[in-house]
């Protein structure tokens, strides 16, 4: 992993970038507003994509595979900290003395002073930031926006409006959310996570309170998160709004019901209206109240923020149906931090029904699965009736001697709820093997496990019900 280096300068001006990463979700959103500035854009990743057709048909320039020669005339560089350091795209532009820049100084380029609202957060970032999107549009406005997944109404991660206001999804992995000048920050949760960056909790969470107190507006902070109010403790701003179950909430959320898509009543004072969301999830019911906290913020009523919320149709990659076989409806989900696994799980719970539920788990990293092997089992034991471990997807890591998914399958209490299976082909004869009509298969991690859905509808429509 490449550690920003924040101090670096921006250039003033940009006439030809290339983005070393092009295809990831947000390289590729930020790419696409790059080329909506008129800026001459090229870029690399390790594999095709249709995030690459995409850009290509845009009219980027895009190669498959990394190699100084792709560089071209290019006089600014773009990268994300997941590249290598020995990427010879990033080594040749040091060498040339071009201006290499971390994505988010590119962002930071981009929105130029704009008004900006920041969604920062350990959960939940990119459904807050896409129902916030989606909530402006259906009010009228037109925003600006770059978030980390694709909206799935939209078909897009990031988009070039006509209005001043800018909304974007702010990583904390990296400690970049604090380089944007924001104006209204979000905060969803703070649960310690990325101690690979931070070195220990208490810098994580004072990270948190330097981007609350930085906001030159407001900040939005959920009142029931336990890291949450450990931040609010901390700080100082004058204009601080609250959101959550909790009584004492400036934005209150009750009567929760998750038996389909999620409906709740937001309080607000002596006022109250009832929200329906088109998605499942009592999390998401939680981060609808969120982004409706900003939009008072902004200026609009309760009513019709609530309201403007219903239109979400979700993002991709978070609790995502791909496809039925057999009976089985088989979904993907981005989850890959316990608490995020245990918020999609009793998601999915209300999906199944009278179903069971049949999880199959791809460690992220591993680091954050040799810190949190146990809680990972913990969560997927309770909620899963049944779990398929794969191997753990490394991502920016080289391998832990030890660190396998067999180290979260071997703590689970009761042995006959787990079955650990690195190949991906057993694993989905596997699930199928196991699954019965009526029930829910979901995948969960931020790696590539998605690419198993296609094995395991497969495998389900070949296997006969046992």
């Amino acid at each position: 992993m490449i550690r920003p280096d924040l101090t670096l300068p921006i250039p003033e001006t940009i006439t030809s970038a290339h983005f070393i990463g092009i295809g990831g979700s947000g390289m590729s959103g930020l790419a696409r507003m790059f080329l909506d500035a008129g800026i001459r854009v090229s870029g690399s990743d390790r594999a095709d994509s249709a995030n690459l057709r995409a850009l290509a048909d845009a009219g980027a320039t895009v190669h498959v595979g990394h190699d100084a020669a792709h560089l071209g005339d290019a006089d600014t560089v773009v990268h994300t900290g997941a590249i290598w350091p020995e990427n010879p795209e990033f080594v040749t532009a040091k060498e040339r003395g071009l201006h290499v820049i971390h994505r988010s100084q590119a962002l930071h380029w981009l929105i130029g002073g704009r008004r900006l609202v920041s969604v920062a957060g350990a959960h939940g970032k990119t459904t807050s930031t896409g129902m916030l999107v989606t909530a402006l549009q259906a009010l009228g406005a037109d925003p600006n926006f770059v978030n980390g997944g694709v909206i799935e109404q939209l078909g897009i991660s990031s988009s070039s409006g006509a209005d001043e206001l800018f909304v974007i999804e702010a990583d904390e992995s990296d400690g970049t959310f604090l380089l944007y000048d924001t104006s209204v920050a979000l905060i969803t949760n703070v649960d310690p996570d990325h101690l690979d960056f931070f070195g220990s909790e208490d810098a994580f969470y004072d990270a948190f309170v330097r981007f609350g107190n930085e906001a030159r507006e407001a900040v939005v902070i959920s009142a029931d998160d336990p890291g949450a109010l450990r931040v609010h403790a901390g700080l100082g701003h004058a204009n601080v709004i609250t959101f959550g179950r909790a009584a004492d909430a400036d934005l209150r959320i009750v009567d929760i019901d998750t038996s389909g898509p999620v409906s709740a009543t937001l309080v607000h004072g002596d006022d109250s209206v009832r929200m329906q969301l088109a998605v499942p999830g009592a999390h998401n019911a939680i981060n609808a109240a969120g982004a409706v906290a900003v939009l008072m913020t902004l200026g609009y009523g309760l009513a019709d923020a609530a309201g403007a919320m219903e239109g979400f149709a979700g993002t991709v990659r978070r609790l995502e149906l791909h496809g039925e076989a057999r009976g089985v409806r088989v979904y993907d989900d981005y989850s890959h931090h316990p608490t995020e696994v245990r918020a999609a799980l009793e998601a999915m719970r209300g999906v199944a029904g009278s179903g069971r539920l049949i999880a199959i788990q791809q460690p992220h990293t591993y680091s954050r699965t040799q810190h949190m092997y146990r809680e990972f089992a913990e969560v997927l034991e309770e909620l899963a009736d049944h779990t398929v471990m794969l191997d753990v997807y490394g991502a920016r890591e080289d391998p832990v001697p030890g660190v396998t998914g067999e180290l979260v399958s071997g703590a689970f209490a009761d042995q006959a709820h787990v079955h650990y299976v690195p190949d991906w082909q057993q694993a989905a004869d596997y699930t199928a093997q196991v699954a019965r009509d009526g029930d829910v298969v979901v995948t969960l991690g931020c790696g590539n496990v998605y690419q198993i859905i296609p094995q395991v509808l497969g495998s389900l429509r070949r296997t006969p019900e046992v």
